[in-house]
């Protein structure tokens, strides 16, 4: 188990560069860099993004370089436009750039955000706890509610009980978190019928004069609309997965021994069949909580004003801020690879049967 921990480490190294190489290739062929976005703060034109999309006024300059830097703007020094690459690392080429940028993350050193005057490892850390309150709530939930109701559907398969919840399954896996998001709104946050929960933030502009007890109720109260659009959207996949590890089980033939022996159905079910089922979907625990940050975050966080991890990336995607959307994108892969290795080893821990070093010979 040493040696495969050691070669899934390793590997961690080109599978991060390659996905950092991917994002930053990307992103130097987007319309609208850092220095477009400042050039047309000083020009008055605001958000330079409108400009590609047929809102520029036609005080505009030419158009952006596919390395983020502008080619000229009409009415600005030319010194001012080279000093301002240089002072942003423009003046670079693409392949220096990269290098330098990467050297720096191996120390995590992401470098100062270009529009927020603050350091991007402070702002991680500062967004992190929002993004990770989502994380950790709608996880749980989402496992709490689809354990349960994944075994009840594999032992009464084919009843009018599968039957329906398979159908409150299927709407749940078809329609997006995010307009779960925008119903609950619509329904409970004063959009146009009831306002009994609050919209935006984590918690009150007064939670600081609160009491013990009143910061934890207003906090768990901000909460239950944006973690009840994310299990809604999240649950489904879940729940068929632990019908089906179920089912699976139940047919083999240890369970009909078992039977044979004179157990009870209860025992058999939890005493032999839940450890063999629950091994994939309890050992999926780490990739399911960063699949909840990666996908359902940014949306819901946007939506409900939450200024998390999420907020961040998208806030620094509209304003082309370089340091904070790869430093987020390195920190999340880095995570999700890690925590992909945790789901491993958790094979291990659950059943000890299970050598991932001998399935490679």
């Amino acid at each position: 188990m040493i040696a495969y921990i050691v070669r899934r480490l390793l590997l961690i190294v080109p599978t991060l560069v390659a996905i950092m190489v991917l994002n930053f290739v990307i992103v130097q062929f987007a319309p609208g860099g850092p220095i477009d976005q400042i050039i047309a703060q000083i020009e008055g034109r605001g958000d330079v993004i409108g400009g590609f999309t047929g809102q520029q006024s036609e005080t505009v300059g030419q158009p952006s370089s596919s390395d983020g830097r502008t080619r000229g703007t009409r009415g600005l020094d030319p010194q001012l436009i080279a000093q301002l690459e240089k002072q942003f690392g423009f003046d670079k080429p693409l392949h220096e750039r990269f290098i330098q940028m990467m050297g720096n993350y191996v120390m995590f050193d992401f470098g100062d955000s270009f529009f927020r005057a603050r350091s991007v490892v402070d702002l991680i850390v500062e967004k992190l706890p929002v993004s990770i309150s989502l994380g950790i709530w709608t996880t749980l939930l989402v496992y709490l509610i689809s354990i349960p109701l994944g075994i009840r559907k594999a032992v009464h398969d084919g009843s009018r009980f599968d039957v329906w919840t398979s159908a409150v399954i299927i709407i749940g896996y078809a329609i997006p978190a995010f307009l779960f998001a925008v119903l609950l709104v619509v329904l409970f946050a004063g959009g146009s019928y009831l306002q009994i929960f609050p919209l935006r933030g984590l918690v009150s502009s007064d939670w600081a004069a609160m009491t013990t007890v009143d910061k934890v109720l207003d906090y768990l109260w901000h909460m239950v609309l944006p973690v009840t659009a994310m299990v809604i959207g999240g649950f489904a996949s879940l729940t068929m997965l632990t019908k089906n590890s179920f089912l699976e089980e139940i047919n083999k033939q240890y369970v009909l021994t078992a039977k044979a022996k004179g157990l009870s159905e209860r025992g058999v079910l939890y005493g032999h069949v839940f450890r063999n089922a629950m091994l994939i979907v309890i050992a999926g625990f780490p990739s399911a909580f960063v699949s909840v940050l990666f996908t359902g975050a940014l949306l819901i966080e946007t939506i409900f004003s939450l200024d998390g991890l999420g907020l961040l990336g998208f806030e620094a995607a509209i304003q082309r801020d370089y340091p904070v959307m790869f430093g987020t994108v390195y920190f999340f892969t880095l995570l999700g690879l890690l925590l992909n290795l945790i789901g491993d080893i958790m094979y291990v821990v659950i059943d000890p049967r299970i050598d991932f070093e001998a399935r490679e010979n």
